[in-house]
């Protein structure tokens, strides 16, 4: 008769370069002692993190049913793992769209019965013993060694409250703890000889030969459920903008940031959630948006008004080194679940970059399009002051006024944007959505979340490409995580 067991997986995997030289680790704990039971780690060549995170997931439940072979249908395994792409697709919540995921995906879900695994995702900071494991195994193999699990110091980085959030253990028959690790390790051991399943301990010289990358782009848009559609205008660079003039001064200087499209003072109609501590806050799954301003176009270094009203510029060579790094940047999170884009091309182009490395779609929002500047599309800050000073003055003066030839207002922009919000909150509650938009929808995003003044906006920087962040939560509450981030693009 088969004993009741229940064990704990924490597994992770890494890649310098993603894709570059790749490692994976996995540790197997007691969910009553919180033990490390077993160990397994490998460096595995080229790969990306998502190819090096499903290894770690295999050797891991490799490892789990390695320890108790006479356990049968009743050992039970919960596996814990930062990776929210491994964790959503294993538990059946995502789809597995990427063709080199699949047969990894396939390989993890035959090692035991679907009935005998769980699944959680936790942040990187609970993951350290399998993420030092994964580190150990990619020094190993840059040094040309394989890694061994007598020389490994992982265990040392053991979070003590580990055993936490693991379902409480399943007693099986009473017994010696140590004895039954003891059992545990000789199991391992006697498994990394020749008879062992293939990713768990390997010998050196058999390592498996690596599926194609997880980077490799897919067609289209990409993001979770997405679908790019065609664009609008433009703003390659976004508007030039002049600083919100002194009290008591009524000079106008061109902003130092044209890409920072300005704002006036005005009520604010459509005030997002305050942001703060209420008599009951909700510290539930926030609905993060992930906010990524489009790559340059031939317009962003030129410092021209661009718009939804002009041409609909495509990314620059530079534009599109830097959505492609910015791929990067999120393929190594894997945290991002869903994708929106502004209609614009050059916000289109900078999804489907970062749709392919995660193998989602793009869902497009008109809401998060840039403000139409009328007269003012492809026009320096220099230039409209001088054709249309008049004007130019209102605009700056006021979050109601428009650009010359009927453009939006600021207030206009203020309101479709957080409608869009409003629907991408709603429709994504806990969820990860990277929104691919505009420095005016942006810089608005992060100044209602903020509860700030119109004027708010001249005092944003916000380059291209860059990455800001903001969470609802759902007592309605905003919590401004990020602005302006361009570490990904150095």
């Amino acid at each position: 008769m088969s004993v009741a067991r229940q064990v704990v997986v924490e597994a992770d995997g890494g890649s310098r370069g993603n894709p570059g030289p790749a490692g994976y680790g996995a540790v197997v704990i007691d969910p009553a002692t919180g033990e490390p039971l077993a160990e397994a780690a490998e460096y595995i060549g080229v790969a990306t993190n998502n190819v090096a995170e499903y290894r770690g997931l295999i050797a891991g439940l490799t490892a789990a049913k390695a320890l108790f072979p006479d356990a049968g249908d009743a050992l039970r395994v919960h596996v814990r793992m930062d990776s929210k792409l491994v964790v959503e697709q294993m538990s059946g919540r995502w789809k597995i769209k990427h063709p080199d995921m699949k047969p990894l995906a396939a390989r993890a879900a035959a090692i035991l019965p679907p009935s005998s695994v769980t699944y959680e995702w936790i942040p990187r900071a609970q993951n350290k013993h399998a993420d030092r494991l994964a580190n150990e195994a990619m020094d190993a193999g840059r040094d040309g060694r394989t890694w061994e699990a007598s020389a490994s110091t992982a265990a040392l980085d053991t979070p003590s409250a580990r055993t936490a959030s693991a379902p409480p253990p399943v007693q099986g028959p009473p017994g010696d703890q140590a004895a039954g690790a003891a059992r545990a390790r000789a199991a391992l051991a006697a498994a990394r000889g020749a008879a062992a399943p293939e990713g768990l301990f390997p010998m050196p010289g058999a390592q498996e030969p690596e599926p194609p990358v997880e980077a490799a782009p897919v067609t289209g848009a990409a993001a979770p459920a997405a679908e790019p559609s065609a664009a609008p205008a433009a703003e390659p660079s976004e508007a030039p903008v002049a600083p919100a003039p002194e009290p008591s001064t009524a000079r106008v200087a061109p902003a130092p940031e044209p890409s920072a499209t300005p704002v006036a003072s005005a009520p604010e109609p459509t005030a997002t959630p305050q942001t703060g501590w209420g008599s009951s806050p909700d510290l539930g799954a926030p609905a993060t948006l992930v906010l990524l301003r489009h790559g340059e176009t031939a317009l962003t270094p030129q410092k021209r008004f661009s718009g939804s009203g002009g041409t609909d510029p495509e990314l620059s060579a530079t534009g599109r080194d830097q959505a492609e790094r910015a791929a990067a940047h999120f393929a190594a999170l894997s945290t991002v679940q869903e994708i929106v884009s502004s209609p614009l091309r050059r916000c289109r182009e900078t999804a489907a970059a970062v749709a392919a490395r995660l193998g989602l779609d793009v869902h497009v929002d008109e809401g998060l399009r840039e403000t139409d500047f009328g007269a003012w599309e492809g026009l320096t800050f220099g230039e409209v002051r001088e054709r249309h000073g008049d004007d130019l003055t209102a605009w700056l003066a006021s979050p109601d006024a428009a650009p010359t030839g009927g453009g939006e207002s600021f207030a206009e922009v203020a309101g479709r944007v957080a409608a869009a919000r409003d629907r991408i909150v709603a429709r994504y509650a806990g969820r990860t959505v990277l929104l691919v938009t505009h420095v005016t929808p942006i810089k608005t995003l992060v100044r209602l979340a903020l509860g700030a003044p119109p004027e708010a906006l001249f005092r944003m920087e916000l380059s291209a490409a860059s990455i800001s962040a903001v969470a609802y939560y759902g007592d309605g509450n905003a919590s401004v995580r990020l602005l302006n981030d361009t570490s990904h693009l150095r």
